[in-house]
C-alpha cells in the first residue's frame, strides 16, 4: 500500500506537538476571525503578505494545510485556496514553505534521532528511512531488491527496527540493534542467518519500543515503511514497492 504526501501527512503527529500542543509560536494580534477559527481547533504558523488588500495566513487543521485570508478591515475570514485569472492557486507556495515544509523537517529529525542501523555507506548522497521487523518477509525482500544502489554508494538505508508482527519481533529487533556489529549481524539475517533473541540491556530493549512509538506516531502500519524525499517533499511508501516505486525511492533508476 503506497500513501502520497500530503494525501495523508506523516507531520502529524510529529508537527502538532504530542498532546496537541503546536511546536512553533503563532503569530501575534490575529485578527478577530483568525482567533475564532484558532479557538476550533486551528493552528496559525505564519502571516504572509496577499492581493487585493488581503492578508494571508498560512494555518493547519489537523496536520493538514489551510490557507485564510482575511479582508482589508478585518472582519471577515476566507478559508481555502486563493486563485488568479489564469487560475494559478496563490496558496500552494506559502503553505509548501509555511506549514509542509516545517511539517516535514520535524518529521525528517524525528526519523533521524530514532535507532537505526545503516546499511551501506554513511556518506552516500541519497537517504532513506526503512521501520523493519525482523520477521517481514518484505522488509527482506526490500533489503534484497536495493543491493545495486546501496552497492553503488548511491543510498544509504537506516533501518528503523521495530518489533510488531510477531511475538519475537521485538526481542529480535534488539538483539540487532544490541549487536557488536548491528550492521553486519543484520545483513547476516538478510541473507538468511536466523537471528537467536538474546537478553539485551534495557535501555537497547526500549529503543525498540520507542521506535514502535515512532511508527504508531506517524500513522503507518505495513512494513516496509520507507520514507524519502521526492521533489522537495516526504513520501511514504508502506510494502515492497514495485519497480517503478523503487526507482523512485531510490532517486533514480537501477545503476
Amino acid at each position: 500500500m503506497t500513501h502520497f504526501l500530503p494525501g495523508a501527512r506523516l507531520g502529524l503527529i510529529v508537527a502538532l506537538g504530542l498532546g496537541g500542543t503546536p511546536a512553533w509560536a503563532q503569530p501575534d494580534d490575529l485578527p478577530a476571525p483568525v482567533e475564532a477559527l484558532v479557538a476550533q481547533g486551528l493552528t496559525v504558523h505564519e502571516r504572509f503578505a496577499a492581493p487585493d488588500g488581503l492578508t494571508g495566513y498560512a494555518a493547519s487543521a489537523q496536520g493538514q494545510p489551510v490557507a485564510i485570508y482575511v479582508t482589508a478591515n478585518g472582519q471577515h475570514a476566507i478559508v481555502g485556496n486563493l486563485v488568479d485569472a489564469e487560475g494559478n492557486n496563490l496558496s500552494s507556495e506559502p503553505l509548501d514553505e509555511f506549514v509542509k515544509g516545517p511539517q516535514d523537517a520535524a518529521v525528517w529529525q524525528r526519523l533521524e534521532d530514532s535507532h537505526w542501523i545503516l546499511d551501506g555507506d554513511r556518506s552516500a548522497p541519497r537517504t532513506v528511512y526503512v521501520f523493519t521487523d525482523p520477521n517481514c518477509p518484505y522488509c527482506k525482500r526490500f533489503w534484497d531488491a536495493a543491493r545495486p544502489w546501496v552497492e553503488a554508494g548511491e543510498v544509504q538505508l537506516r533501518h528503523i527496527m521495530i518489533g510488531v508482527l510477531k511475538s519475537d519481533s521485538p526481542a529480535k529487533a534488539a538483539t540487532l540493534l544490541g549487536a557488536a556489529d548491528p550492521a553486519a549481524a543484520f545483513a547476516a539475517h538478510n541473507r538468511g542467518d536466523e537471528v537467536a533473541p538474546s537478553a539485551q540491556p534495557a535501555d537497547i530493549e526500549q529503543q525498540v519500543q520507542d521506535n514502535n512509538t515512532l511508527m504508531r506516531e506517524l500513522g503507518l502500519r505495513g512494513t516496509p515503511a520507507i520514507v524519502y524525499h521526492r521533489d522537495g517533499q516526504l513520501e511514504v511508501t508502506q510494502g515492497m514497492p514495485g519497480d517503478d516505486k523503487m526507482h523512485a525511492v531510490m532517486g533514480s533508476p537501477r545503476p
